[in-house]
């Protein structure tokens, strides 16, 4: 008797946690969801597109070793520069020459996929969450990575400036949607909320009017020690694992995990 053998086929999620206004807590997003959804049982590698190089920082790792600058400049492959940062968290650091890749001229259009192939050329793959932090600018990086998701990560803040932002990111998210010819499944998440603040829930209301079915449950209140965690090479688990900011992206990654909508 022959036995049938099953290849269990893994599908990473990967998903651009992106918004071209800086102050949203797009970086403080990713490092700590990407935590979270690990302390879950779930793979996480988190890559690391903008060129401050916060994650490193924020995971305590050394920010001048190689990383997506040498993948996207040099070809050099993902999983060569691919770091343990904690159980079940990998980190792809920016490297110190990545801004360059924003003034390369050759290449043409496949400039804005060499993130997109060299993922797909790789063990992330097997990754249950490939998380990317992107730099606070719509320039090549920001495009590559969105050609790269599958999904797009939008954090937005309590004031005004940040609803123009989101405006303008989801304007150049449909642009990236014809050029690639699918759909990219859109989610908002409000972030540095100060539920005392009368201003911060109505535009988390207008938000939620413009957006329905796309925000997530969980709202990120202000916090002081999200603010002082990276400055320990910490992420919020690390630094303070009962305050409110570490209960918040426990209860994101569940949002996430689950589909949990407001």
């Amino acid at each position: 008797m022959v036995k049938a053998t099953i290849k269990l086929i893994i599908v990473s999620r990967v998903i651009a946690i992106m918004n071209q206004k800086g102050g949203v807590g797009k970086t403080t997003t990713t490092i700590n969801l990407g935590h979270a959804l690990a302390l879950a049982g779930k793979r996480v590698t988190v890559l690391d597109m903008d060129p401050q190089g916060h994650v490193a920082v924020a995971y305590g790792l050394d920010e001048r070793k190689a990383g997506l600058d040498k993948v996207l400049l040099d070809s050099l492959a993902i999983d060569d520069v691919t770091i343990a940062a904690r159980d079940n968290l990998d980190v792809v650091l920016a490297g110190e020459s990545l801004i360059d890749y924003e003034t390369i001229a050759e290449g043409g259009a496949s400039r804005g996929h060499k993130l997109r192939l060299a993922i797909e050329n790789s063990k992330l793959k097997e990754r249950d969450f490939v998380l990317i932090d992107c730099p606070p600018a719509t320039g090549l990086l920001a495009v590559n990575a969105m050609f790269a998701a599958d999904e797009v990560m939008i954090p937005v803040s309590s004031d005004y400036l940040s609803l123009q932002g989101l405006s303008k990111m989801v304007h150049i998210l449909k642009r990236v949607e014809v050029l690639s010819g699918r759909s990219i499944k859109l989610w908002l998440v409000s972030t540095r909320m100060n539920l005392h603040r009368r201003l911060a829930h109505e535009v988390r209301r207008r938000v939620l009017k413009y957006f329905p079915g796309r925000v997530f449950k969980t709202v990120i209140r202000e916090n002081v020690a999200l603010a002082e965690a990276p400055g320990f090479g910490k992420t919020i688990f690390d630094y303070k694992q009962n305050c409110a900011g570490s209960k918040d992206y426990q209860a994101l990654a569940q949002d996430l995990l689950l589909g949990r909508i407001a």
